[in-house]
């Protein structure tokens, strides 16, 4: 059935229409690798920016036609919510020829390789003025701008795609990206974690170290095996999240030096680079929530998390799980039982000696809502109730550090507002990517009892990661 193409001369919220056209690049170049079809895809914003619409055009990176990205309405929308005040994103791309799967390797054409670029723009300007016909020329000047798509990926593998419960479909891969210059000839090796709902979002990010060597013109493939590094933490805004413990350095270090350790809740897991991290080099004992087992069966096969003595991980709602600790709290200063029942049989055991409130609580967890784009934490976690189990669980001189991206200064104003209404004292890092904001609550005022010099914590910290974060901590 033929399209009627004047249904575009309406911006329709949320409206995604992909169809076919013949390559009209074909007639001016033939070649064996260009692709006789175009994907077209058509998206509409969510929600209406301004009076006077604006239509972007982007083309589909040659190789990357299955890339969720790029084959998911999720993924355009994703890139659509990238462009600022556009109402509508055209996409056009060759038209991919093996299904909706990704492919399991990827590497980066370049301007050797024998796959020119087959789509020009002078060839699809009549469709792509007929898909934007109201918007795209003002004054007899046609005007739709070229955005393009660019990432640090040069070769990738798919080592998994599987199905979670409650996130839905994800695949973990492995990716060489650009060296940042730092190190000469030194290759940059890292193992992630997507999610098809949100594809553009890298869940989890951790270094991997080859277990033999490359050779400098070798590429990632499926036979090349990595281990992970548990040891350093490369997501941007890990960092200074466990930064943040540096506000209660000296607690923390009076704590390890009555032979004490530390204690941490993760909520929200992931891959666990967090959770692997607190307990292996900062020395914390730490529990972890994560609402998807089958994402916790991923981050124990591919990203290190190991169960142990120190390290729990359990299975359920993390709101949940920190509303019925919160209220098990209230009673176990004269129970040392533990607690039990949790999720499945989840136990924290009392007979170390610890008491069952927690020195950090750490929060990393976004909406899931993609049409709001990415937005942490979600709103369901900042209502007085939860903020106030949070205050529960942690001890006098315990403090909340949560991961903000926030998706407008009003939401980061009354995210402010929610936790000046519980907490003593907030502090801020800005992460410095333009995007993400950790924020720090603290249940009473911050008081510092030992000098740097001799908080062994504190000179742990500094050698585990960059001093840059703890140094940039403001009080707000």
């Amino acid at each position: 059935m033929a399209l009627d193409i004047s249904i575009f001369d309406t911006i329709t919220p949320s409206r995604f229409i992909t169809f076919t056209i013949p390559n009209p690049s074909l007639s001016h170049h033939r070649h064996r690798h260009h692709h006789h079809l175009l994907r077209v895809a058509v998206l509409d914003s969510p929600i209406q920016l301004t009076d006077s619409p604006r239509v972007a055009l982007m083309f589909v990176p040659r190789t990357r036609e299955l890339d969720w990205v790029f084959c998911t309405e999720s993924g355009h929308l994703q890139l659509l919510l990238t462009c600022p005040q556009i109402s509508r994103l055209i996409l056009i791309g060759d038209q991919p020829t093996d299904g909706p799967d990704l492919p399991i390797m990827y590497h980066r054409p370049d301007e050797n390789d024998d796959v020119s670029d087959n789509i020009q723009e002078e060839s699809v300007r009549p469709l792509v003025t007929a898909l934007s016909r109201k918007f795209c020329v003002k004054n007899g000047i046609y005007d739709v701008p070229i955005v393009s798509y660019e990432d640090n990926v040069i070769s990738s593998v798919v080592l998994e795609k599987c199905v979670g419960d409650f996130v839905g479909e994800m695949l973990v891969e492995d990716v060489e990206i650009e060296s940042d210059g730092s190190e000469c000839n030194k290759r940059e090796f890292r193992r992630r974690l997507r999610f098809k709902r949100m594809p553009n979002l890298i869940q989890t990010e951790i270094k991997i170290v080859p277990e033999t060597c490359l050779s400098s013109d070798s590429m990632i493939r499926e036979n090349v095996n990595f281990r992970p590094d548990i040891g350093v933490l490369v997501h941007v805004y890990l960092m200074p999240m466990v930064a943040s413990c540096a506000l209660i350095g000296s607690y923390l270090s009076e704590r390890i030096r009555l032979g004490f350790r530390p204690k941490a809740l993760c909520v929200g897991v992931g891959g666990g680079a967090l959770v692997s991290f607190l307990g292996t080099q900062m020395g914390f004992e730490v529990v972890g929530v994560e609402m998807d087992e089958e994402v916790l069966r991923v981050s124990r096969r591919y990203f290190g998390l190991e169960d142990g003595e120190f390290t729990r991980v359990c299975v359920g709602d993390a709101i949940e799980f920190i509303e019925k600790l919160a209220c098990q709290a209230n009673v176990q200063n004269s129970d040392s039982l533990g607690i039990r029942g949790m999720q499945d049989g989840c136990y924290l055991n009392n007979g170390d000696g610890l008491d069952t409130k927690f020195d950090v609580v750490m929060v990393d967890l976004d909406s899931d809502d993609v049409r709001n784009g990415v937005t942490a934490p979600p709103l369901e976690f900042i209502r007085k109730n939860v903020l106030l189990a949070a205050r529960r669980v942690l001890g006098d001189s315990g403090i909340l550090v949560i991961n903000v991206i926030p998706p407008s200064r009003s939401f980061y104003e009354m995210l402010i507002h929610e936790f000046r209404e519980i907490f003593h004292e907030l502090y801020e890092i800005d992460v410095g990517n333009g995007e993400n904001f950790v924020l720090i609550a603290t249940v009473l005022p911050i008081v510092s009892s030992v000098s740097d010099c001799d908080n062994t914590f504190l000179k742990k910290l500094r050698l585990a990661i960059s001093g840059a974060y703890m140094d940039s901590m403001r009080k707000i």
